[in-house]
């Protein structure tokens, strides 16, 4: 292959600037990426002596993927793997420092499709309903935190970058910042209005309404974080549900089943969700369609 001369560490690193600024990626998809160039680098200098990524064929792509299957790694991971060698060469090539992308010709391994993990609506209405949080500011925090992943199927990112600005109580919606910075509006329930007010009055008391605009504060006032909210949705699932999954994921898993359960249209879960493709809100279908089939196999004579 024909290549410019460029060191792969200055590719690597101008390339993870392109995502930052441009793509807008967030730290955890910036770590992974470099991750898994890193790796390969690794392969190629251990295999072919050279660890010069502009100057990798296909057939050190397929060797790399054939080693990954060999350490019994799953497909998905490989594919993960896949994807981010694939993005990158995309970049070279536009940038012209190779002339002839080297993953042209690979494809991603085959997956079995797992269907989302979600909670029973019996199990999430009792610990809604009926679990004794305190009147506090934590127990106000805590319940919020819920009510508004299992409510509005919003992502822990989308959470966390909530500000007080996003809610508008009169209007009964909230607005969510998604993935690319795409901007949309979710209806909320009278009852998640009732512990919206009552978490703010609690907020603005304890910190100052000026103190920090972010919606979702830690004890201690600060902005909350990624382990912090997965901490706290762990806590509360893992005493009241019989799930393997509990992770703020879950309850985004959980707001688009139950939607769907209930006969909701697909392309307004889809909106609502935040998915850009219908075939990513479709996955949950299967959930929907396995309920009506134990109750198929339940009540008819035939089964």
């Amino acid at each position: 292959m024909l290549v410019l001369h460029h060191g792969s560490a200055n590719m690597i690193d101008t390339y993870l600037r392109y995502l930052t600024f441009e793509k807008r990626y967030s730290a955890h998809t910036l770590t992974s990426y470099q991750n898994d160039l890193e790796q390969f680098q690794a392969f190629l200098q251990e295999q072919y002596q050279q660890n010069e990524l502009s100057r990798a064929e296909f057939t050190h792509i397929r060797a790399w993927i054939v080693s990954l299957v060999d350490e019994k790694l799953q497909a998905r991971s490989i594919n993960r793997k896949i994807a981010s060698l694939r993005s990158f060469y995309k970049f070279l090539l536009k940038r012209e420092l190779i002339q002839q992308d080297p993953c042209l010709r690979i494809k991603a391994l085959k997956t079995p499709k797992a269907l989302p993990h979600f909670v029973q609506e019996k199990e999430l209405s009792q610990l809604l309903d009926q679990f004794p949080f305190t009147n506090d500011f934590s127990g106000s925090r805590d319940k919020l935190v819920l009510e508004l992943l299992y409510a509005t199927g919003i992502r822990l990112a989308e959470l966390i970058g909530l500000r007080e600005e996003s809610v508008d109580m009169k209007a009964g919606t909230i607005r969510v910042l998604g993935k690319r910075n795409k901007e949309r509006v979710i209806p909320v329930s009278l009852a998640m209005k009732a512990v919206m007010e009552q978490y703010l009055a609690q907020k603005n008391s304890l910190f100052g309404k000026e103190a920090n605009p972010r919606l979702i504060l830690t004890d201690k006032g600060e902005q909350a974080y990624p382990m912090f909210v997965y901490r706290l949705v762990k806590k509360y699932l893992g005493t009241f549900t019989s799930s393997d999954k509990q992770s703020p994921h879950v309850l985004r898993h959980t707001f688009a089943t139950h939607l769907l359960d209930k006969g909701a249209d697909l392309n307004a879960v889809k909106d609502l969700l935040g998915h850009t493709s219908l075939a990513a809100t479709q996955v949950y279908t299967h959930n929907s369609l396995e309920k009506l089939r134990k109750v198929f196999e339940q009540a008819h004579p035939k089964a």
